[in-house]
């Protein structure tokens, strides 16, 4: 393997992208700055304040750039060029600690197209987004008057920059200078700069932008003991009925080993015990249900570290920072999606272990840069800032050949290797036995619809508060929230699967494998319906 590796997947190649992925996760903008040291202001994207996802570049509109042309630093790192986080250069003269008084910066020549494509974004409450020293500013574009006939253009940025020592720790934005919009005229563009000095430690200058009201309100609290609550409940019940029936079933498979063969053979099993012989059958599908459950496994483990991180590091304090973290983490987790999915397919009997280390390595990856590259033909055609450079798009799929499927495949060896071989407890029967009649709400297909409406009940709260995150101009950054949530969800989830499977076991039929796993996946089903109720809802 050490061998195949090396010839197929030079190591350098593996190891320089594991670098720059680190890098950029764990660049942070601390920075310091000298007495008159330019301080860049970043135009980011512009938009309807309504919709937070349809952005464009903000010199789309028709704004005009300053007179600087020059910058000494800039720096974008993989996870703002997938979200569509392509910075432009304002053009103006901003120094640190440097007081500006109004000053023009640029002339707008208004002729008619120009107008209406101002007059559109006012009707439609278009808000721009800019960013100094990673700090985010918001602005509005202009406003109508109360008859909407009329249309106004702010166009005077008066920027209020707090420094705390030598580091920025507060920006604040008023737009003054309303302009009317009249067709083959003039207006120029104007900005100051005040400097003052402010208390804010520069760990807390996050802090503004966060809505504790919001997302700490007693009804976040609620839900989750709420959720408690149901786990205690589902635990105890699961418990309780599963430990009395298999008890007396314990029982009575002891009493059978005193009797004799004769007396055996003529005992009346029943329910769980008829399938002993089929129940570790393989699964259907063995290919791509091992691949599932091993990418199950990966995204559980990036899922659970990428919180822990964001609860540690406050990853919402730079841009890009956790798609970043998620890419990085996804790609150093490969060996997990391997060892679980080999070994699996191994235990499954199945021979073309090649075939399925590839589904299993790119199974995810494909599905989600299938949709997002599908949605960046859309944004192009709509010249969304969403859309993602040719260059970025090269780059994941290198992320994807040269670090996540040659980790995946040291992965798939070490699980064939250590845990591939089959340990079941008793023997699996040459010919499989009929699967009997049973009552409609024992049949797979009902099993599996309803067994993710609980796990769904668990979470459905906190999927309010991600997708109002999502939608609107809020921060999401109660991570330890969202860590109970995944407990609590986990919970459930491995309390539900086992009534499932039990049930279906009782009901004679073997074919548990894929109802255990489906039973779960279709909590995913129900989130994905909420989210279309939700946008069509609760959204403007």
């Amino acid at each position: 393997p050490a061998f195949f590796f090396e010839a197929v997947f030079p190591s350098s190649l593996v190891s320089g992208y594991f670098i720059l992925l680190l890098l950029e996760v764990l660049a942070a903008s601390h920075h310091f700055y000298t007495d008159k040291e330019e301080v860049v202001l970043w135009m980011n994207t512009v938009g309807p304040y309504h919709n937070r996802q349809e952005t464009y570049k903000y010199f789309s509109l028709p704004f005009c750039v300053g007179t600087k042309k020059t910058i000494s630093h800039y720096h974008e790192t993989l996870g703002e060029a997938l979200q569509g986080v392509e910075l432009e250069f304002s053009g103006l003269d901003i120094k640190f600690k440097e007081e500006v008084m109004q000053t023009t910066y640029c002339d707008i020549e208004l002729d008619k197209p120009k107008r209406d494509a101002f007059v559109y974004a006012i009707k439609n409450h278009y808000w721009y987004q800019m960013y100094i020293d990673d700090l985010p500013i918001w602005g509005i574009v202009g406003e109508a008057d109360e008859n909407g006939e009329d249309y106004y253009l702010w166009t005077y940025k008066k920027l209020e920059i707090g420094q705390n020592g030598n580091r920025i720790v507060d920006v604040n934005l008023t737009s003054e200078g309303k302009v009317k919009l009249v067709p083959n005229t003039r207006i120029p563009m104007s900005y100051s700069v005040k400097w003052k000095k402010s208390d804010v430690k520069f760990e807390d200058r996050f802090d503004k932008y966060l809505d504790p009201s919001f997302f700490q309100h007693r009804i976040h609290w609620f839900s989750i003991f709420n959720s408690f609550m149901m786990v205690i409940f589902l635990v105890g019940l699961v418990s309780m009925i599963l430990m009395r029936t298999l008890r007396k079933d314990y029982a009575r498979y002891s009493k059978e080993e005193e009797m004799d063969d004769m007396d055996r053979d003529l005992g009346d099993e029943y329910g769980w015990k008829q399938v002993h012989g089929d129940v570790f059958r393989p699964s259907s599908h063995p290919l791509i249900f091992s691949s599932l459950i091993g990418s199950g496994c990966q995204i559980f483990s990036v899922s659970l570290i990428v919180i822990i991180l964001a609860m540690i590091e406050d990853l919402y304090t730079e841009r890009g920072s956790m798609l970043s973290t998620a890419i990085f983490v996804y790609a150093a987790t490969s060996p997990v999606n391997g060892y679980f999915g080999g070994s699996l397919y191994a235990k499954q009997g199945g021979r073309r272990w090649i075939k399925q280390m590839f589904i299993g390595a790119f199974l995810i990856p494909a599905m989600v840069c299938g949709t997002a590259f599908f949605i960046n033909f859309i944004a192009i055609y709509y010249h969304a800032s969403r859309a993602i450079p040719f260059g970025t798009m090269v780059a994941v799929c290198c992320i994807c050949f040269f670090v996540i499927l040659p980790l995946n495949l040291v992965g798939t060896i070490l699980g064939r290797n250590l845990s591939g071989q089959p340990n079941f407890p008793c023997r699996v029967n040459a010919v499989p036995r009929p699967i009997p009649e049973k009552k409609w709400f024992m049949e797979p297909a009902v099993i599996v619809c309803l067994g993710g409406i609980l796990p769904f009940g668990s979470i459905f709260i906190e999927m309010y508060f991600i997708f109002t995150s999502f939608w609107a101009y809020k921060i999401y950054y109660v991570y330890g929230f969202m860590m109970l949530v995944l407990v609590i969800l986990c919970i459930v989830t491995v309390c539900v699967t086992i009534v499932c499977t039990y049930f279906l076991l009782n009901a004679e039929d073997y074919r548990w494998q894929w109802t255990s796993f489906l039973s779960a996946a279709s909590t995913a089903v129900y989130v994905y319906m909420y989210s279309f109720y939700y946008y069509f809802f609760k959204t403007k």
